[in-house]
C-alpha cells in the first residue's frame, strides 16, 4: 500500500509540474513525464522481483520447464517497457512512432514465444489419437 501511495504521489506531482511547464516551456513537459515514469517503474520493479522469486519457487516445486518461465518473464518485461515507451511517444505527440514500437514489440514477443507454442503443439499431437 505504501508503494501505491508513492506511485500515485509521483504521478500527481509530475502532472502538476507538467501542466505548469506546458504554459511556459512546453518542450520540458515531456522530460517531467519521462522522469516520473522512470521513478514509477523503479518502484514497481521492487515488487516485480518478489513476484519473480515466487514464480521460481513454484516452478521448483512443479514440473514446469524453467526455460518457459524465463521466456514468460522476458515477454512480460518487454510488454511493460513497450507500454512505457508507447505512452511517452504518445505524450510527445508522436503516435506514428508509438504504433511502430508497438508493432515491433509484438513481433518480438511472438518470436520469443515460439518455443512455448511449439511445445504445446507437440503435446497436443501426442495426446490426439
Amino acid at each position: 500500500m505504501e508503494e501505491l501511495i508513492k506511485i500515485i504521489g509521483i504521478g500527481l506531482i509530475a502532472l502538476v509540474i507538467a501542466i505548469i511547464l506546458k504554459q511556459y516551456r512546453p518542450e520540458y513537459a515531456i522530460y517531467v513525464s519521462i522522469i516520473a515514469g522512470v521513478l514509477i517503474l523503479v518502484l514497481a520493479l521492487d515488487k516485480l522481483s518478489g513476484i519473480i522469486n515466487l514464480l521460481k519457487t513454484i516452478s521448483d516445486k512443479t514440473y514446469i520447464n524453467k526455460q518457459f518461465l524465463g521466456i514468460l518473464l522476458k515477454i512480460t518485461g518487454i510488454a511493460i517497457i513497450t507500454e512505457f515507451a508507447v505512452n511517452v511517444c504518445s505524450d510527445a505527440g508522436e503516435k506514428a512512432i508509438a504504433s511502430k514500437i508497438e508493432i515491433g514489440s509484438k513481433v518480438i514477443i511472438v518470436a520469443m514465444s515460439i518455443p512455448i507454442i511449439s511445445s504445446l503443439l507437440e503435446l497436443i499431437i501426442e495426446i490426439l489419437p
